[in-house]
């Protein structure tokens, strides 16, 4: 893996999402979300992932060294745990008894980290190593939305599986700004991780209208806060297209 990073950032961080998206996919498809065999698979993969970074002294590039130390300039990411708490507006009702109920929960708590470290981290920072600040966005958060396609797969309704790609796209788009402006990617971890744990305590009974006016408001919300983050908040010295092209 160190040499194919090496060769080509990209490549790499390709290889990881397909590992991802092919090998949890497969394990949702055959065992459920809730199994033990989905949870330790993620567990797998996280490990894998941290312990590479860690080794090889990427902590810092990939935004895991600390909390942002321009939080005040970042609206202390108010936006963004407002966000977070999206899912429960419609109330509690848990997906899954237990131990299939604690499964899951813990196998979304590490899909937050691993899809944030795979699209903010090594797919984000891979393009903007070229200088492209808009591609390396728009690929980053583009690319994370439309991966949740493959819930078609998993027996989701077509409908349902359009408005939570629509939903991940405006995400993507926070989290990236998110992580490009402030340089950690400990936000944007606990505000995916939080999303998709309350996703499986949520109760999926709210009403179509409430649920509609609800992702208007996040794709608003989301709008506003990354046009701010764009305009108003200066970015780390990590992130800027000019250290990107002086150190590739």
């Amino acid at each position: 893996m160190k040499k194919l990073y090496e060769k080509s950032e990209i490549t790499f961080a390709i290889l990881w999402i397909v590992i991802y998206t092919v090998g949890m996919g497969t394990l949702q498809n055959n065992f459920g979300l809730d199994s033990l065999w989905h949870m330790l698979g993620l567990i797998v993969i996280s490990a894998a992932m941290f312990l590479f970074v860690k080794r090889n002294g990427l902590m810092e590039k990939y935004g895991l060294a600390g909390w942002a130390k321009n939080s005040k300039a970042m609206l202390w990411f108010i936006p963004l745990w407002l966000l977070s708490c999206l899912n429960l507006f419609s109330g509690f009702s848990p997906d899954y008894p237990v131990p299939g109920l604690i499964y899951a929960a813990v196998s979304m708590t590490l899909i937050g980290f691993v899809e944030e470290l795979l699209f903010r981290g090594f797919l984000f920072k891979a393009i903007l190593r070229d200088g492209n600040v808009k591609a390396a966005v728009i690929v980053s958060s583009v690319t994370f939305g439309l991966g949740h396609i493959l819930n078609l797969f998993t027996g989701q309704d077509l409908i349902e599986t359009l408005a939570q790609v629509v939903f991940a796209v405006a995400a993507g788009f926070v989290f990236t700004f998110v992580f490009y402006k402030s340089g950690s990617l400990l936000p944007g971890i606990l505000a995916h991780s939080f999303i998709d744990v309350s996703s499986v305590f949520a109760s999926n009974e709210g009403s179509q209208l409430l649920n509609l006016i609800l992702h208007i408001a996040f794709i608003a919300v989301s709008a506003a806060y990354c046009l701010y983050l764009a305009k108003r908040v200066k970015t780390p010295a990590a992130n800027r297209a000019d250290a990107q092209k002086e150190s590739a």
